[in-house]
């Protein structure tokens, strides 16, 4: 009982958003991963993770879809609970798949189920001018909210591909309005995907809240990958922003150590991770 307030004073205390808020104003870099099950949950909580992600990328890295569109409410809410029970530190992310958020009452009422059944403390979705209600909705509730911005994986079909967003300046100022507009309807966290260093950077030094970026360049108050991917478990090829951590790298753990070890220390990501 009253886990939290047990570990509050402890060595280890749990990673809450007053935590990243911190970090960001200490200049300190957030590490994050995806998980999506208790035995690697395990193994990211002993590496010292601040984030985890419970994202819809299991559709193609567990599931062997080639989008995440496949992804439905009950595959997030089984993963996530499954993953809750292997990690005591990190805050726990979870994504809203496709189409489970069109509407302010469906999002509250699937990120109540990622919170009350499957453990989630935060929710994700994938986000520009159009959500903005919807996120403003669900921090009225207090839901916390990650914004997603840049490349959209669920939008794959709409946008042509897995490609880099933000290019050109409509497009780049396009993305620093929509990041700030989502603050200020209460996001507590924005992700970029996929998009120029220097929007990344630009984006980053607007928000207050903290900013993960993924292939988003060195800027940004964190980063996230895909665990599969930095543990080379992946096949076939990878996005130029991954780096492989497992090359120099003993075991698992050692692996993602080092991957948090590279995050802190800004040696990661290295110029040949980024897009110009």
């Amino acid at each position: 009982m009253y886990t939290h307030l047990e570990l509050r004073d402890s060595a280890r205390p749990p990673v809450s958003l007053a935590t990243l808020h911190d970090m960001k104003a200490r200049g300190e870099k957030i590490a994050s991963l995806t998980c999506y099950d208790a035995s690697f949950a395990v193994l990211l909580d002993i590496a010292d993770v601040d984030v985890v992600l419970v994202g819809d990328s299991l559709g193609m890295v567990i599931q062997g879809h080639d989008t995440t569109v496949p992804v439905t409410m009950d595959d997030i809410v089984y993963h996530s609970r499954t993953v809750a029970r292997g990690i005591h530190r990190p805050l726990l992310m979870a994504d809203l798949p496709f189409m489970s958020y069109p509407s302010r009452e469906r999002a509250l009422e699937n990120s109540v189920r990622l919170m009350q059944e499957g453990g989630a403390e935060m929710v994700k979705l994938e986000s520009a001018g159009g959500q903005i209600e919807i996120v403003e909705f669900l921090a009225r509730h207090d839901i916390a909210v990650c914004a997603h911005l840049g490349l959209k994986p669920q939008s794959v079909h709409k946008t042509g591909g897995f490609r880099v967003q933000g290019r050109g300046a409509d497009a780049a100022r396009r993305m620093v309005d929509d990041a700030k507009a989502l603050e200020s309807a209460g996001a507590d966290i924005v992700l970029l995907e996929c998009i120029p260093n220097d929007l990344g950077a630009e984006i980053t030094a607007a928000l207050d809240v903290p900013v993960i970026g993924i292939g988003a360049g060195p800027a940004p108050d964190g980063q996230i990958l895909v665990l599969y991917d930095i543990l080379d478990i992946t096949s076939g090829r990878k996005p130029r922003f991954v780096r492989n951590f497992m090359a120099d790298a003993a075991n698992n753990l050692e692996a993602v150590r080092a991957y948090v070890r590279a995050v802190k220390d800004k040696s990661y990501p290295a110029p040949e991770h980024g897009f110009a």
